[in-house]
């Protein structure tokens, strides 16, 4: 990893931010003043409005900004990694751009990760301003996600968060993984904490948030538990299941074949069936799982985004 030239790097994913761009760059221009050597990097998830207009606009007046233009909108997960590959400071934080989140809370979060040797700490909208429409699954999916991955944070999908430069460089989000960046980091042995921070009513556009995203949610909580815990060791996963019902379609197996030695008919029984499908997918998922471990070792995954330019004081 190259050295950190930067103190900071703040990173804005936005899609769609046109009227509070403006506003969002001047507040953070305020937070940061006590933190000049920074850098502020946003990136562009496809905007169909003006966003990009207003982007131009910044960076051609703040050397300190950066902007990552996609050619479409690939979603927040591949926003943060575009992002987290290219930022320059040992600390960064992360904040949406649509004014809910304080820019006010960023010193104080980047010296709670040195005051207290975090390499993580999320933000609690302990007061939220949304509707119930969007807090009642919030609850349900942090609930979910304290009891799977173990830690016990309150808010796992705040967009405020501060980290030490290691930890974004490490993380590998895809999909919809970047509502459980602090349940990765923590499955890593990185250390995490939470403070609460000032969360404030929307007040340009729309949510982005979907009643399907509260499903894609709990699938998606799935797919990290597998990947943290069984991606380098597939076969754990699928041989244990795969054990399991081979072991009960064995057992099915002897007794029937019992019952057959007792002169029993057992052609025409449901149970015969049974006994021979669980042996039959058994078999499979154990090599299913063999051959995970084969492709664990030869695969790596390319970019799902595609960059159409990068604007920064370098290039002018």
């Amino acid at each position: 990893m190259n050295e950190s030239r930067l103190e900071l790097s703040v990173v804005v994913p936005l899609f769609n931010e046109e009227e509070s761009l403006e506003m969002l760059h001047k507040e953070l221009k305020q937070a940061l003043v006590s933190i000049p050597d920074h850098e502020i990097l946003y990136v562009n998830d496809g905007s169909t409005d003006g966003s990009r207009d207003v982007l131009m606009g910044l960076q051609s007046m703040d050397a300190t900004v950066r902007v990552i233009n996609f050619r479409r909108n690939f979603g927040k997960s591949a926003a943060l990694d575009a992002a987290f590959s290219r930022v320059q400071g040992r600390y960064v934080v992360t904040l949406d751009a649509d004014l809910q989140d304080d820019p006010a809370e960023i010193p104080e979060m980047v010296a709670m990760l040195k005051e207290h040797d975090l390499d993580l700490v999320s933000g609690w909208k302990k007061v939220r301003n949304d509707p119930l429409s969007k807090r009642l699954p919030s609850r349900l999916f942090n609930r979910a996600t304290r009891l799977v991955s173990g830690l016990k944070i309150h808010d796992f999908n705040c967009g405020l968060k501060a980290y030490r430069n290691e930890v974004v460089r490490s993380l590998e989000i895809h999909g919809e993984l970047h509502r459980y960046i602090p349940a990765m980091a923590h499955w890593a042995g990185f250390r995490v904490g939470e403070k609460t921070v000032n969360h404030r009513p929307r007040r340009f556009g729309i949510t982005k948030f979907g009643s399907s995203r509260f499903l894609h949610g709990f699938l998606d909580l799935i797919t990290v538990m597998f990947l943290n815990r069984f991606r380098t060791s597939p076969l754990h996963f699928f041989g244990m299941v795969g054990g399991l019902v081979l072991g009960v379609g064995i057992v099915l197996n002897i007794y029937l074949l019992i019952e057959w030695l007792r002169t029993h008919h057992i052609g025409d029984r449901p149970l015969l069936f049974l006994a021979v499908m669980t042996v039959i997918v058994g078999v499979q998922l154990i090599f299913f799982g063999l051959l995970g471990e084969m492709l664990a070792r030869e695969s790596k995954e390319g970019s799902a985004y595609q960059i159409e330019s990068i604007w920064s004081s370098e290039d002018q």
